[in-house]
C-alpha cells in the first residue's frame, strides 16, 4: 500500500492539516453528492462522511478516498452555517453555557473495501455576554461555521471545556482514522492528538476576546 494514491475528498484546510499528520502525498478532491441525509445527527454525520467517501471514489477507482463529515447538535437538533449575523447570534445564545455535540463521521474506501467511524466530542460553551458575542459575530467567522463558531480559531475562546477528541471538533479524528487506514495497509506516522489545555491556554493569554 506503500503506493497507494490516498485522496481526501474535502477542500477544508483543517481536514488537510489533520491528515498531513499522518501521511504524505496525498490528494484532495471535494465531494460532489448533496449534503441531504436525514435521521438523527449521529446518523447524518455518519451517512454524509461516507456519501463523500464514495462520491469521490466512484471517479478515483485506483485510490483509497477518505471521506468526513463534521456537525454540531444541541439537544438533538442539528445547527448548521447561520445564514446571516443575526442567525449567528442566535445560535451562540443558545450555545451559551451549555454543553452540546460535536459529531464527525468518517469512511474509508478502496478497490479493499469501506471502514467507517463515528465519534461524538462534547464543548461546553462559557457563559457569553453579548458584547463578547457581537465582537465574535463582528470578525465574520461565525458566518461559515456549522454551529456558528470554529473552536480551532476564535471560536476557542468561547469554550470552557472539551470532553472527547478535540481533532474530531475540528474535522478529522486523525488517530481514530489512523486506526482506519492502518486496517487498508497504509503505514501512518505517530501523532498524539491535539491538547485542548494547550488551546485553552493559548486563548486565555494570546485571544482578543478576552477570557474571564
Amino acid at each position: 500500500m506503500a503506493d497507494k494514491r490516498i485522496v481526501l475528498a474535502s477542500s477544508s484546510p483543517r481536514r488537510r492539516e489533520l491528515l498531513g499528520r499522518l501521511v504524505s502525498g496525498f490528494e484532495t478532491e471535494p465531494a460532489r453528492c448533496a449534503e441531504d441525509a436525514q435521521g438523527s445527527p449521529a446518523r447524518v454525520a455518519l451517512q454524509q462522511g461516507y456519501d463523500k467517501a464514495l462520491d469521490v471514489y466512484g471517479r478515483n477507482r485506483d485510490a483509497l478516498v477518505i471521506g468526513a463529515d463534521t456537525l454540531v447538535a444541541l439537544d438533538g437538533r442539528i445547527l448548521g452555517k447561520p445564514c446571516d449575523a443575526a442567525d449567528a447570534r442566535a445560535m451562540l445564545h443558545a450555545l451559551s453555557g451549555r454543553a452540546h455535540s460535536v459529531f464527525t463521521g468518517m469512511c474509508v474506501v478502496s478497490a479493499q473495501g469501506c471502514a467507517v467511524r463515528l465519534d461524538e466530542t462534547r464543548v461546553r460553551f462559557r457563559e457569553l455576554t453579548d458584547e463578547l458575542i457581537d465582537a465574535y459575530v463582528s470578525t465574520g467567522e461565525p458566518l461559515d461555521k456549522a454551529g456558528a463558531y470554529g473552536i480551532q480559531s476564535l471560536g476557542g475562546a468561547l469554550v470552557m471545556d472539551v470532553c472527547g477528541d478535540l481533532d474530531s471538533a475540528i474535522g478529522l479524528n486523525a488517530r481514530g482514522l489512523a486506526e482506519l487506514l492502518e486496517q487498508f495497509g497504509v503505514a501512518v506516522r505517530p501523532y498524539a492528538g491535539s491538547d485542548w489545555a494547550r488551546y485553552a491556554r493559548y486563548w486565555a493569554s494570546a485571544c482578543g476576546l478576552a477570557r474571564g
